[in-house]
């Protein structure tokens, strides 16, 4: 049979034509080529000061992103400290520590007929699960009324109950009227003077709440103004703690707190707010037409409020501690206000 595979002198002369075709000037031609683009690609790199630049660009993005971490971690940890504060309020209320209010209505027609009477409802109580029947009112009259609803368990209504006969609804109503906007400009233009009012930013405590309006009425402001969603309401304990201010100081309280600020900047208004970051007191022009803000303990004034501040005032203190109580920090702001005023 015979051989048909390649005999030596054939492999040997596909070899040397192999060999061949990168041999010589071809060879070479191809290794030109390679230096040639990589002068290309030197060639084409940025220079010095591009490449700064866009290392500046990079650092201020990096900023950007240290900064929101920054500001989350804050906005964090004032709603933690809100939540500790609602937690420490409930086991309060709930644990039947509180003295009897007679400014809480319980069962379902009842609540319905505080809503249609004209009664202000500070919060709402009621019992998880579908709604059906009356219940439905009373979900429709708060939504219509821009009052906070709160879901509980039967267990946790009973503890709240006083009478024990709730029908899955409880309602907290305000002890006193609210006022309007324009009754603190009245009043202000009944005195002659320029308006002072104090807005209250996630201040939860009654004491505090009672404190302040009561200084508010020893300094010459004209009003307070509170917020209705994370803010204590016009409750006995805020009304005894006013030690009867509160009947000749008007509290306004409204849907968004932010909103309003820019609404009474349109009415003339200049607004400060505390700050343990912002200028010394005692520096600032805080005459004329001015609102004062005052934030919660620890968090402060929220970042949307502190926005729509013109400026921040910080009070001097020389001891161990960093903070001042809300309504003392409140009082002191005040009084120098009514300093600069006359």
């Amino acid at each position: 049979m015979q051989d048909r595979r390649p005999g030596n002198d054939q492999r040997g002369e596909r070899q040397e034509n192999r060999r061949g075709s990168f041999s010589g000037k071809e060879y070479r031609s191809d290794n030109y080529r390679r230096e040639s683009r990589r002068e290309d690609r030197r060639e084409s790199r940025p220079d010095r000061s591009y490449s700064s630049r866009r290392e500046e660009g990079r650092e201020e993005r990096w900023e950007n992103r240290r900064e929101d971490r920054r500001e989350n971690r804050r906005d964090n940890r004032a709603d933690r400290d809100q939540d500790r504060r609602r937690a420490d309020v409930d086991t309060r209320f709930f644990s039947g520590e509180t003295e009897p209010d007679e400014n809480r209505i319980e069962g379902r027609n009842a609540v319905i007929e505080a809503y249609r009477a004209g009664r202000t409802i500070e919060k709402l109580f009621l019992l998880e699960g579908p709604a059906e029947g009356a219940m439905q009112t009373v979900l429709r009259l708060a939504k219509d009324h821009h009052t906070p609803v709160r879901f509980l368990t039967r267990q946790r209504l009973d503890q709240l109950s006083q009478t024990g006969r709730h029908q899955g609804v409880i309602a907290q109503a305000a002890a006193f009227r609210y006022a309007e906007i324009d009754d603190l400009f009245a009043r202000a233009a009944e005195k002659g003077e320029d308006p002072f009012f104090v807005l209250l930013d996630q201040i939860e405590d009654p004491h505090n709440l009672g404190a302040i309006i009561r200084t508010a009425n020893l300094a010459g402001a004209h009003g307070v103004i509170i917020p209705k969603d994370r803010s204590v309401g016009l409750t006995a304990t805020a009304a005894k703690a006013s030690a009867g201010a509160i009947h000749y100081t008007p509290v306004v309280k409204v849907t968004n707190l932010a909103r309003t600020m820019e609404d009474l900047k349109k009415r003339g208004l200049w607004f400060v707010c505390a700050d343990m970051d912002g200028t010394p007191m005692t520096r600032l022009s805080m005459t004329g037409p001015i609102g004062l803000v005052i934030g919660a303990e620890g968090s402060g004034v929220s970042r949307l409020v502190r926005e729509k501040c013109d400026m921040t005032a910080s009070i001097p203190m020389k001891g161990e501690i960093d903070s001042l109580n809300a309504s003392v920090a409140a009082g002191v702001l005040m009084y120098e206000i009514l300093r600069q005023r006359g």
